[in-house]
């Protein structure tokens, strides 16, 4: 990686938001077709006076706008600014850039964590906030677990390459046991956890929304703390510890606020996949830097867009119903990986 890519020369204030501006501008035009349009039709003048607060709005149509489509489409876009946010960071951090959570096992590690929780001891059909908890906890006990053996391999394996194929294994080894719990559990639990497994965002309704929203927004916001020493570690560990970085703790921190991110995420959608690898590389193309001061917000904003777009096309492409994200997250996605490998020799931050 070149000392211009680092400190981000190519890229004036003003020329990075004449790259964003569009991205926020169409993210904030899907945010509002989520609202006026669904799986459930409802006309566009009663959508509008919901919006408007006007005491005529129909009930049904309150109910639907306001309990189901707004948390939907806030959750699209924190859904997808948390994966791309925790991407990053492991990127960052393993000095990877082909690290992901769900490439290197760590969205599969949480997955295990919540079928531990509601197929082992029953915490996953419950209605509401509730449901939740039991979810939540083990989707972050599962991906703290992975993210310390992932730590763990990399002071042993030496290169990239064997780093990934690490995280593919300890994630062939998570599906597995997934699979057995599968086989022991009830035919509800199975079936709830399929449901929850394909990853949704209309799961998430707005008393949701109220302990989802402020986790990922805490979380998100820690990460913006610690821009100057993931630059650090961007020109290695010995110029980090040169400029003071305590590699220990700083890598302890990336790998927490990564694994929050990514288990609150699979907890309340399930596990979603690819968009914590490719969006970091988005906004590295889009930017031309690899300075977190610009890259880390425009990897929140890219993702936040892609999780919206995932929204808008499980939606209208749903024929009335709502497709499962994880249908639609891999065509997106993969044409941009594919394009990042083969021209891996002409971007710099390939190392």
């Amino acid at each position: 990686m070149t000392d211009k890519m680092v400190a981000g020369k190519r890229m004036t204030t003003g020329s990075m938001a004449r790259v964003l501006l569009p991205v926020g501008m169409a993210s904030a035009v899907m945010f509002v077709a989520l609202l006026f349009f669904g799986a459930v039709d409802v006309a566009p003048s009663d959508v509008w006076m919901v919006l408007t607060g006007r005491d005529a709005a129909n009930a049904a149509a309150r109910l639907i706008v306001i309990e189901l489509r707004l948390p939907m489409a806030c959750c699209a876009f924190l859904s997808g600014m948390a994966l791309a946010v925790a991407g990053l960071l492991l990127q960052t951090t393993f000095n990877n850039p082909l690290a992901g959570p769900s490439i290197l096992g760590v969205s599969t590690g949480a997955s295990l964590g919540v079928a531990v929780m509601m197929l082992l001891l029953g915490g996953g059909a419950a209605v509401g906030v509730g449901r939740y908890a039991g979810a939540l906890v083990g989707a972050v006990a599962g991906a703290a677990v992975m993210l310390l053996l992932l730590l763990l391999f990399s002071r042993i394996v030496k290169g990239n390459a064997m780093l990934l194929i690490v995280g593919i294994l300890l994630g062939y080894l998570a599906s597995s046991a997934i699979s057995i719990l599968n086989f022991y559990a009830t035919e509800e639990g199975v079936h709830s956890f399929v449901i929850w497994g394909l990853g949704s965002f209309s799961g998430v309704t707005l008393a949701d929304l109220a302990v989802f929203g402020p986790l990922i927004l805490l979380a998100t916001f820690a990460t913006f703390l610690m821009v100057k020493p993931l630059n650090a570690l961007l020109l290695g560990a010995d110029y980090a510890e040169s400029m003071g970085v305590n590699l220990t703790a700083t890598r302890n921190r990336l790998l927490l606020l990564s694994g929050v991110l990514t288990a609150v995420v699979t907890a309340f959608c399930g596990p979603i996949g690819f968009l914590g690898l490719v969006i970091p590389h988005v906004a590295r193309l889009t930017l031309a830097t690899s300075n977190h001061v610009r890259l880390l917000p425009a990897t929140a904003l890219w993702g936040g867009f892609s999780g919206l777009l995932c929204a808008c096309i499980s939606i209208f492409a749903g024929n009335g119903g709502i497709l499962p994200v994880n249908a639609i997250t891999p065509l997106l996605s993969v044409p941009i990986i594919m394009y990042v490998i083969i021209n891996r020799d002409k971007l710099s931050y390939f190392r």
